[in-house]
């Protein structure tokens, strides 16, 4: 039998949709290659979606908006700034959606930087020679150390780096992914620029920015997504 066979329903393309806010057209194409299966096509469409950004990543980023998020009770609050190619994708419900999102997000889980490779060197190497100060204190041998502090590192930058954390609505995917999907719909670069976290009680607070790439024509790329 081939994929014709398969029937794939309004009421299916309408559910993928809206778990994954990608267009029509590529919703069909997802579950007729995944013969139905609304789970295999999400992961397809989060593929396509990695794909299509990496393609982007180099695209300037100039427009954008600024929005803000305060957590029930007014005891933290956030500014976070997301850019995008155009003011008409800006003033769109599904960036402003994003932006919130974002911001929402920031405010949860409380990020240091916004991407791995913004990690200042003097944060690299002290996280690197506790991990492995831990491991050898264990007992473990140099070599097994080393290999440990690795594995160590990618969790690290998956707790402090924003575009690396799990997506506090949407644990599945990572909030790169998440901009990735956003990405696809929209047919624009997203970037995030930087953002500053505020919590009551604390002297100080969180402020992180992300020096955007230079590709060879001297454009503002994007964060890759992960």
């Amino acid at each position: 039998m081939g994929t014709t066979a398969v029937n794939i329903s309004a009421t299916q393309v309408k559910e993928l949709r809206e778990k994954t806010g990608a267009p029509m057209m590529d919703c069909k194409q997802a579950l007729a290659e995944a013969k139905g299966d609304i789970e295999q096509a999400v992961v397809l469409l989060r593929k396509k979606g990695v794909s299509v950004a990496a393609k982007k990543a180099a695209r300037v980023t100039s427009e954008g908006s600024v929005a803000s998020y305060i957590h029930a009770g007014g005891k933290i609050g956030v500014l976070v700034e997301v850019n995008c190619e155009s003011d008409f994708v800006a003033r769109t419900e599904d960036f402003k959606e994003l932006i919130h999102d974002i911001a929402m997000h920031i405010a949860a889980s409380d990020p240091k930087f916004v991407r791995k490779e913004d990690v200042t060197p003097e944060t690299f190497e002290r996280e690197k020679d506790i991990y492995r100060a831990q491991a050898i204190a264990s007992g473990k041998r140099p070599d097994i150390a080393d290999k440990m502090v690795e594995g160590k590192m990618a969790k690290f930058y998956e707790e402090v780096c924003l575009i690396e954390q799990p997506f506090i609505k949407d644990q599945t995917i990572s909030v790169g992914q998440l901009i990735a999907g956003k990405i696809v719909k929209l047919g624009e670069n997203v970037a995030v620029r930087r953002f500053a976290r505020f919590k009551v009680g604390e002297a100080g607070m969180t402020v992180a920015s992300t020096t955007p790439k230079q590709d060879d024509g001297g454009e503002r790329a994007a964060p890759a997504a992960t």
